[in-house]
C-alpha cells in the first residue's frame, strides 16, 4: 500500500500551503483546454483549409493532453509533440497564405509554451534538455520542406518552448533550494535544542558531584574513625568499617574519573563549593547591585523539615538563571523572590520547597538583550533541575506584560527521585 502511494504521482504545486495555489495549475490547464480546443479547430479548417475531422482530431490530441500536464507533463509532452508535427505536415497537403504561421500555428505555440512550463517545474536538467533537443530537430527538420520559404518565425516553439523550460526549470530548482533550507533550519533547530539539554544535564550532574562527594567523604571518614570512636567493636563489626571505608573511597575514585569525563576545557570555575538556599540572599543582593529593584522573601520556620543539598541547589539555580532573564529581557522591572515550605503534617502529600520569582514588566521595552550569554539555558535548565528532584515547575506571561516562575520542590528523601 505504501509503495503504490509513493508511486502515485501528485499534482503540480501540489506541496503548496496555500489552497488557491495548489488548485492553480488545475485551473490553467482547463482554462487552456477550453480555449485551444474549438480555437484550433476552427484556425485549421478556416485559415488553413484543413479537413474538419482531421482538424478535430488534430485538436483533440494538442489541446486535451493539457489536462494530463498537471499530472504527467512528460506523458502529455510525447502525445502533444507528435501531435504538432503531425498537424505540420498535414499542413503540407494544403495551400494556405504566405502570411500564416508554419510549421506551428498560434494556437499550437501557446499549448506548446504551456505545457513545457509545467515540464519545467516536474522534470530534472536532463529530461529538459532532451525536450529541447527534441523540439529543435523536429523544428529545424521541418524547416527544410517550407511550402513558402523559410524564416526567423519559423523556429518560434523552439525559442519560445526552450525559454517556457528554463524559467520552468530555474522556479523547480529555486523552489527545491528553499525547501531543502527549510528542512535544514529544522533539523538544525532540533540539533541545537538536543545540544543545550544534553549541556545542561551535563552541567547539572558536574555540581550534583560536589553534593555527592561530600556526602561520600562524611562516610569515609566516619567508617575509619569508626573503631576509635567506639569502644569495645567485635572485629567483625571492624572489618564490616573497614570494607564501608574502602568501598567509599573506591565511589570517589569512581565520581572523580567521571566528573573528568563530564567537565571539558570551558568548564572553569566549578571547583567552588555548591550554592544553596543560604546564598539565594547573597544572590539576590548582588542582582540587586545592578540597578533591578529586587524584594527577597526568605523561608519561614519549616518545622525542623532539612532541605536536601540537591535541592537547595536546584532552587539557587532556578532563582539565578530567573533573575538572569529579567535582567536580560525586563531591565528595571521590580522582581519579587520568595521562599516558603509548605506545613509537612497538610496534605499529607510531603513537604515542599516553594520558589517564586514574579517581575513586573520593564518601564521601558529594552531595545535588545543586555547580556548575550547566561548562567545557563534558561527555562530548559530549570525544568531539567526540577525534573532530577521530582518536582512541578509552572512558568509563563503574566496579564500585565509580567513574567513567573514558581518551582515546588520536594523535601522528603521518598519523593525525590
Amino acid at each position: 500500500m505504501t509503495s503504490v502511494e509513493e508511486e502515485r504521482p501528485r499534482a503540480l504545486l501540489a506541496g503548496a500551503s496555500r489552497r488557491w495555489v495548489r488548485m492553480l495549475p488545475w485551473a490553467v490547464a482547463f482554462v487552456l483546454c477550453v480555449a485551444l480546443l474549438p480555437t484550433t479547430i476552427v484556425v485549421l479548417t478556416a485559415d488553413y483549409g484543413l479537413n474538419g475531422g482531421l482538424a478535430s482530431g488534430l485538436a483533440v490530441a494538442q489541446a486535451a493532453p493539457l489536462l494530463l500536464a498537471v499530472v504527467r507533463p512528460l506523458h502529455a509532452w510525447y502525445v502533444v509533440f507528435a501531435a504538432d508535427v503531425a498537424g505540420a505536415l498535414a499542413l503540407l497537403t494544403v495551400d494556405f497564405q504566405e502570411r500564416l504561421l508554419w510549421p506551428f500555428p498560434p494556437m499550437e505555440l501557446v499549448g506548446y509554451v504551456g505545457l513545457c512550463l509545467a515540464l519545467g517545474l516536474r522534470e530534472r536538467r536532463r529530461t529538459l534538455v532532451l525536450v529541447w533537443l527534441a523540439t529543435a530537430a523536429a523544428n529545424v527538420g521541418l524547416v527544410f520542406v517550407p511550402p513558402h520559404g523559410t524564416g526567423a518565425k519559423d523556429l518560434l516553439l523552439t525559442i519560445l518552448g526552450g525559454v517556457a523550460l528554463l524559467l520552468g526549470g530555474a522556479l523547480r530548482e529555486r523552489y527545491e533550494v528553499q525547501r531543502r533550507l527549510v528542512e535544514q533550519e529544522t533539523i538544525s533547530e532540533a540539533e541545537r535544542g538536543r545540544r543545550t539539554l544534553l549541556e545542561e544535564r551535563a552541567r547539572i550532574a558536574r555540581e550534583l558531584h560536589d553534593v555527592v562527594a561530600h556526602h561520600m567523604s562524611v562516610i569515609t571518614v566516619q567508617a575509619d574513625t569508626a573503631e576509635y570512636r567506639l569502644a569495645a567493636l567485635p572485629p567483625d563489626v571492624r572489618q564490616e568499617f573497614t570494607s564501608i571505608a574502602a568501598t567509599a573511597r573506591e565511589s570517589l575514585g569512581e565520581m572523580r574519573r567521571l566528573l573528568g569525563v563530564l567537565r571539558n576545557e570551558e568548564a572553569h570555575g566549578e571547583l567552588v563549593p555548591q550554592p544553596g538556599l543560604a546564598q539565594i540572599g547573597q544572590l539576590v543582593e548582588a542582582t540587586a547591585r545592578t540597578g533591578a529593584p529586587v524584594d527577597f522573601t526568605p523561608c519561614a520556620a519549616s518545622g525542623g523539615v532539612e532541605v536536601p543539598e540537591a535541592v537547595g541547589l536546584s532552587a539557587y539555580r532556578i532563582v539565578q538563571e530567573a533573575l538572569a532573564n529579567v535582567v536580560r529581557h525586563a531591565p528595571g522591572a521590580r522582581t519579587q523572590v520568595s521562599l516558603s515550605v509548605s506545613d509537612p503534617a497538610g496534605d499529607g502529600g510531603g513537604a515542599r520547597l516553594a520558589v517564586l520569582v514574579v517581575n513586573e514588566p520593564p518601564p521601558e521595552p529594552p531595545a535588545g538583550p543586555l547580556e548575550v550569554g547566561g548562567t545557563g539555558h534558561g527555562l530548559v535548565g530549570m525544568r531539567e533541575r526540577v525534573r532530577l528532584v521530582g518536582g512541578t515547575l509552572d512558568v509563563g506571561p503574566l496579564p500585565d506584560g509580567g513574567f513567573r516562575v514558581a518551582a515546588h520542590l520536594p523535601l522528603t528523601e521518598e519523593d525525590i527521585t
